[in-house]
């Protein structure tokens, strides 16, 4: 998809955040996440620096100027556990007032400014393009994580579809991945394969919602059938907190 595809997905799931932690408490941020070792503070913190990340690498996009995603990761980790234990008024202003920062820096892309290069904290050089699709994941998984009555069955199927694809990808190419699975998707009747496929490679089957959530750790496959020896295979990280 364009660009602006892509934004006004993330215009509707960005307003849909911050309409549901609108009504956190001080004693709600300070709970867990869905996240190991995570509070909802934590979660909400990292959603405003993500936000303001993307802005500055929207910004080297438009300019040609280097404006990096984080200092490094240990800067952004620092970032995110300093914002953590705020008051609830203050981490929903932080999300919404970055969140409308990297809206309005979108907004400001010329056409041509989508393919330049821009470089993650990670190392990874990909074209300016992926910034949009990138933050809406940010926005959708996360929202999920602040286990605030988002689940993954909510995410619109135009990202899963999406997002599947590159989980997928992602999966192929990782390192710790030795196995070989296909996956079947029961509600769109598309079919993932990861691996070298053989008569003896399992097939799990579900709808994609399920299949992306347990791909992304945030599902324990529940509602994902296995046939072969009936054990979902162990899913390496494929997306960092």
């Amino acid at each position: 998809m364009a660009p602006e595809a892509y934004l006004l997905q993330l215009r509707t799931a960005t307003a849909d955040l911050v309409g549901a932690i609108g009504a956190l408490s001080d004693r709600d941020v300070r709970a867990p996440s869905l996240l190991s070792g995570w509070t909802r503070g934590h979660v909400l913190t990292h959603l405003a620096r993500n936000a303001e990340g993307g802005t500055r690498l929207l910004g080297w996009a438009r300019t040609g100027v280097p404006s990096y995603e984080y200092e490094s990761l240990t800067a952004r980790a620092a970032a995110i556990e300093q914002g953590a234990d705020r008051p609830a008024a203050a981490l929903v202003a932080d999300v919404r007032g970055s969140a409308d920062g990297f809206s309005a820096a979108a907004d400001e892309m010329p056409a041509r400014a989508w393919q330049q290069t821009v470089r993650w904290t990670t190392g990874h050089e990909t074209d300016a393009a992926l910034i949009v699709p990138m933050r809406l994941g940010e926005v959708l998984i996360h929202h999920v994580d602040l286990d605030a009555g988002s689940r993954p069955q909510d995410w619109p199927a135009a990202f899963v579809s999406d997002y599947l694809d590159r989980a997928v990808t992602a999966l192929r190419g990782h390192a710790e991945w030795p196995g070989s699975v296909r996956m079947a998707a029961t509600d769109t009747g598309r079919v993932h394969e990861a691996g070298d496929i053989t008569s003896a490679s399992p097939v799990i089957a579900g709808p994609e919602y399920a299949l992306l959530a347990w791909l992304l750790g945030r599902s324990d496959g529940g509602e994902l059938s296995c046939a072969g020896n009936g054990r979902l295979p162990e899913v390496p990280p494929l997306y960092a907190t």
